[in-house]
Order: C-alpha cells, then sequence, then structure tokens
C-alpha cells in the first residue's frame, strides 16, 4: 500500500528573510507568493480619433475605458494590449511606445499603458463591451471614464502629444494608494 502525500497545511507567518506574513507551508515550508495582477492596455489612435469601449461587465458597467486588461501567463505586455483592444472592440492594433506605468497597490495591480495606432478602422464590441467608439478629443465623455487611471492615460497621452517625454507614472497626490 503507498502512502498518499501529506496534505499542504498553510500558515502564515513571517518567512526568514522576509519582512511580512506569508501563507507558508506547515509540511514542506513552500512560501505560497501573492503578487500584483499586471494590466496591459492602450491609448489607440486613428487619426485624430481616439478608440474607446463601453463597458458590458462590472466593475463600471457602462463606463467607457480605454482597451486594457490582465496579462496573461507567457504573453509580453505589448501582446497582452493588443489581445485586449483584439477582445475588446475587434480591434487590430499596432503598439508605438510605452505611455505610461501606473501603481494601483490598493488593488494590487500595476498598469502599463501603451500608445498604439489602429491598423483597420473595422471596429466592433467584443463580448466585454457593449459599445465602442472612435472620439475627438473633444467627444470624450470625461465624466463617465470607467477608472481614474483611463483620465491619467488620456492627460498624458496629451502631454506627450505636446512634446512631454514618456513613459508617465501616477500624477502626484494620485487617489491609488
Amino acid at each position: 500500500m503507498t502512502e498518499s502525500p501529506a496534505t499542504p497545511a498553510f500558515v502564515q507567518r513571517i518567512p526568514d528573510g522576509e519582512d511580512r506574513l506569508r501563507d507558508v507551508c506547515d509540511t514542506c515550508g513552500f512560501i505560497n507568493y501573492v503578487n500584483p495582477k499586471i494590466v496591459g492596455g492602450s491609448v489607440v489612435t486613428f487619426g485624430d480619433r481616439i478608440l474607446f469601449c463601453k463597458r458590458a461587465i462590472e466593475p463600471r458597467k457602462g463606463f467607457w475605458t480605454l482597451p486594457a486588461g490582465f496579462m496573461e501567463e507567457r504573453e509580453t505586455a505589448e501582446e497582452g494590449a493588443m489581445r485586449e483592444a483584439m477582445e475588446e472592440a475587434c480591434a487590430k492594433i499596432e503598439i508605438e511606445g510605452l505611455l505610461a506605468c501606473y501603481s494601483v497597490p490598493r488593488i494590487s495591480q500595476v498598469q502599463l499603458m501603451y500608445r498604439a495606432r489602429l491598423v483597420d478602422p473595422a471596429i466592433a464590441p467584443g463580448p466585454e463591451s457593449t459599445d465602442v467608439a472612435l472620439l475627438t478629443w473633444d467627444e470624450i465623455p470625461w465624466s463617465e471614464l470607467a477608472f481614474p487611471s483611463v483620465k491619467w492615460a488620456l492627460e498624458h497621452f496629451a502631454a506627450w502629444k505636446q512634446g512631454a517625454s514618456a513613459p508617465f507614472a501616477n500624477p502626484p497626490g494620485s487617489i491609488y494608494r
């Protein structure tokens, strides 16, 4: 008769050389690290227009956002941003460069936002969007933006267009803490 392996018994403790509580297996010493989620997204342009998606899912269902979402394993941040644009807006994009890196510790996220160009203007809502639109700067529904980082990315994009150097980071005094 073979003996089945012991079921891990995780306890919270501060491992040697660490400075915070972690889930540690009492049986084998394995440390279960929980790390931030990485979001890849982009400010996608087509001429003087920017691609927006109206969210079909929570959080912030019904609000407008830029195409962005959680990266998948074994993809680059750029691949993640391109995949999210395809998933949310059926949009084929070309990444042009990193626009910003935002830290959102309150929800354990790091958001990488790129500048991108829409390769084909034929867009349509994907499963996570109820609507998509190519809007000029004056048409942006500022009061209906889903997240503060969408506003930051748009403002940083405008600053970059005026000659400021990218990549940008969280604005001073930002609410994301």
